[in-house]
């Protein structure tokens, strides 16, 4: 009897210390250090669950030994809830983080800017270079993907551009987003954007529709990146525009040349007419000549109490405005002298 007692002791011990044994492998597995390269991604598949992540993570090398794995998961069930997804591994430390990150569902997320100003080829060529995104539009023209936006053109506009349509934004996007979701989300910004400041704006505007204020606001983003001056801005094209005066805005006459243009506008082209050439037509072009900002719409739904006809640059990053035409051609002459002034102190200094 006492013998079987005595077996029956070192059975109990020895469990005892397997079972501790055991529960210091777990811990040990759980505190287990990561390592991950710099912005490494991990894609974790639906049903990705229990033995089948442990393996999966082996497989990975974000673990030595799997063997453990699914004991630490029926020890800490808060643990077990993976989600499938793409998350990024930067900041992970343990196998313990890894698995609270992949039980958040946090995915890895991406950014892509679209700037102020900037025009639909630029758009286009951003969202060729993003990274992790499906790209569906890559063949399409643009008209196609103005169709596939499902965009109107009851509100004013002539043809199937998606020039100024887009939000000028950060937007950020999960691994395998598409870029026409993407494009779609910057594309109802806009609208919404839009017609905000289409419904809070000023009376007696000479504009029959929002699409010819995402035009001018478009010109005005061009014109100037100074807030302070855009409300201005937008004053001189609204008296102009009531004045039935020509727009004589350079950004138009640089849009319509596309391509052609190098740098600088000669005379030839002030005198080509193009239907974005604002020296030789009347009213507005047919279509934005880029993306608008928000303080760019808001200027034109809000202009200036101001009579100025007319602007040009004073040297310092803003720009002179003047109600007469003598007035102008003084700041002209000014601007001028300016000019010659830093031309002439570079070259000294070259010398």
């Amino acid at each position: 009897m006492k013998k079987l007692f005595s077996f029956l002791f070192l059975l109990a011990t020895l469990a005892a210390v397997g079972v501790f044994w055991g529960y210091q492998q777990i811990q040990k597995l759980a505190n287990q250090p990561i390592q991950a390269a710099q912005d490494q991604l991990l894609t974790v598949e639906r049903g990705t669950t229990g033995k089948k992540l442990g393996e999966f993570l082996q497989q990975q090398r974000l673990i030595e030994d799997d063997t453990f794995f699914p004991l630490l998961l029926r020890l800490q069930p808060e643990l077990s809830a993976v989600k499938a997804g793409t998350y990024s591994l930067n900041g992970v430390t343990n196998l313990t983080e890894l698995l609270q990150l992949l039980n958040s569902g946090k995915e890895a997320q991406f950014a892509i800017r679209f700037g102020d100003g900037e025009q639909y080829k630029q758009l286009r060529q951003s969202l060729a270079n993003a990274p992790h995104l499906q790209h569906s539009l890559t063949d399409k023209t643009e008209s196609e993907i103005f169709d596939l936006l499902k965009l109107p053109l009851t509100d004013g506009g002539q043809s199937k551009t998606l020039e100024g349509r887009v939000y000028p934004d950060t937007y950020h996007y999960a691994v395998n987003s598409t870029d026409l979701a993407l494009l779609q989300r910057a594309v109802q910004r806009m609208q919404q954007v839009l017609e905000k400041a289409w419904q809070g704006r000023a009376e007696n505007l000479p504009l029959k529709n929002p699409y010819e204020m995402l035009i001018l606001a478009s010109i005005v983003e061009k014109e100037t990146a100074l807030d302070r001056e855009r409300a201005q801005v937008a004053a001189v094209f609204i008296n102009r525009l009531k004045r039935n005066m020509r727009l004589q805005t350079d950004p138009t006459v640089i849009y319509g040349m596309g391509d052609n243009y190098q740098g600088n506008i000669r005379r030839k082209d002030l005198d080509e007419k193009t239907a974005y050439n604002t020296y030789q037509i009347d009213g507005l072009p047919p279509t934005p000549i880029a993306m608008p900002s928000e303080a760019s719409l808001q200027a034109v739904a809000h202009p200036a109490d101001s009579t100025a006809l007319y602007f040009v640059a004073d040297g310092s990053g803003g720009h002179k405005f003047s109600n007469t035409l003598a007035e102008h051609n003084q700041a002209v002459r000014q601007y001028l002298r300016w000019l010659r002034s830093q031309k002439n102190g570079s070259q000294q200094n070259g010398n």
